[in-house]
């Protein structure tokens, strides 16, 4: 049977690597469709499972049309679970060590230029200006501290009031795998920050709020849906308005950080990548805006 071990491998996701409940999901969900694969095909019990039968769940995926990026990550999902059912006696074989992944078609992020942000934020501080609304005080606090940082938005709905340092200018994040970091804050995300904790934060307030620094309509923290429609919000400011979320103000941030003379490494620190490789994408970013620029101001271009 399968529904055991899916329940003790989800409690070692939670429990023990410390994933997010979003990554929880798409691994169990993953998971749960290989096995309702692999009982249409008569294998009933995880110790049951084969290399054959991973394949032909996955061909089926990808036949359905599935992106590469997904078939990709669902491989990705079944190894770690064979490997962590391997190691707890549930199978005498980690037929997903012999598991290829994939290799993941990388399209470069979407991101703005910095003359395009600051567009937004002047919009954002007109509508503060025009009339003293705190959705509007908390909305600006929001996506001025997304670009400033490039924290994730999971990353900001997590933090709390005593994540910020205002001596040191910086915040407190517990990122992928509840990893702590400390990453600088700008001085426009600050007083931003302190005008929504001091003039309107107070106006959310409930039972349920605790120590979240930013509140929702409830009172409760706030989700990453009420994020990404703050930020998709903000963004109908610019002309062609570019359908560019919370993680794209963090691929912008990233992008104008190494344009203006960042280390690769200091970026790295700043986003939380585990590995350099990931962040060296904002390196073939800065180098396609160039191309472009060259061949839209240069006459022989």
């Amino acid at each position: 049977m399968f529904v055991d071990p899916l329940f003790r491998y989800e409690e070692h996701l939670r429990l023990q690597r410390n994933f997010s409940e979003h990554t929880i999901r798409a691994y169990i969900g993953d998971l749960t469709s290989l096995f309702e694969h692999c009982a249409r095909l008569g294998i009933n019990s995880v110790d049951q499972l084969t290399l054959p039968a991973i394949r032909s769940w996955l061909a089926l995926l990808q036949s359905k049309g599935g992106a590469r990026t997904t078939i990709a990550r669902r491989a990705v999902a079944v190894r770690t679970f064979t490997a962590w059912a391997t190691k707890n006696g549930l199978m005498k074989e980690d037929v997903g060590d012999r598991l290829a992944t994939p290799r993941s078609q990388r399209t470069l992020p979407t991101v703005l230029t910095v003359s395009e942000t600051e567009e937004v934020f002047n919009a954002l501080e007109s509508a503060v200006s025009e009339e003293i609304d705190p959705h509007a005080i908390r909305n600006i606090a929001i996506v001025e501290l997304l670009y400033s940082t490039g924290i994730r938005v999971s990353e900001l709905c997590g933090l709390d009031l005593e994540d910020i340092d205002r001596a040191r200018n910086t915040i407190r994040v517990f990122g992928k795998g509840r990893k702590e970091r400390t990453v600088p804050l700008g001085a426009p995300a600050l007083r931003a920050l302190d005008t929504w904790i001091n003039d309107a934060r107070a106006l959310y307030l409930s039972a349920t709020s605790g120590l979240a620094l930013f509140l929702g309509a409830r009172g409760k923290r706030i989700d990453p849906r009420t994020v990404r429609e703050v930020v998709y919000t903000a963004l109908q400011a610019l002309p062609n308005s570019p359908r560019v979320g919370p993680h794209g103000l963090r691929h912008s941030a990233a992008t104008h950080l190494l344009e203006r003379g960042a280390d690769l490494r200091t970026v790295q620190e700043i986003l939380g990548h585990a590995s350099l490789a990931t962040t060296q994408i904002y390196t073939h970013v800065s180098e396609e805006r160039l191309k472009a620029a060259y061949k839209q101001a240069h006459p022989r271009a």
